[in-house]
């Protein structure tokens, strides 16, 4: 399973679509694998959620995002979890794993 996780100054933001990096937490048998970051394709309407499909995310983990961005997600397949804490990758993980992520509202600014 492949996690991906928007991060600005290497925690999660809220901001999803303009974030700087994204994390690519790779889980193995509920362990974490490894970690790795990418920079994403510049921001448009669409682009992101084609980009994680090709980058192989199963899951992604998010503060907030936009409708069309969700409804994009789950047309592939991908389940996206919002509300989640500006936390390190690793730690978000983690707590998703074990079933312990608390999420709050969406924080999307669309």
């Amino acid at each position: 399973m492949k996690i991906a996780i928007p991060l600005a100054n290497g925690k999660s933001t809220a901001h999803f679509g303009h974030c700087q990096e994204f994390a690519l937490v790779e889980v193995e048998e509920s362990k974490i694998k490894k970690t790795e970051t990418h920079v994403p394709p510049p921001h448009e309407p669409g682009v992101l959620p084609g980009w994680l499909h090709d980058m192989q995310a199963d899951v992604i983990i998010a503060g907030g995002m936009g409708q069309r961005a969700l409804s994009l997600f789950d047309q592939q397949g991908i389940t996206v979890i919002t509300g989640a804490p500006e936390l390190e990758p690793e730690s978000l993980v983690e707590s998703y794993l074990e079933n312990t992520l608390a999420t709050g509202e969406n924080v999307c600014d669309h």
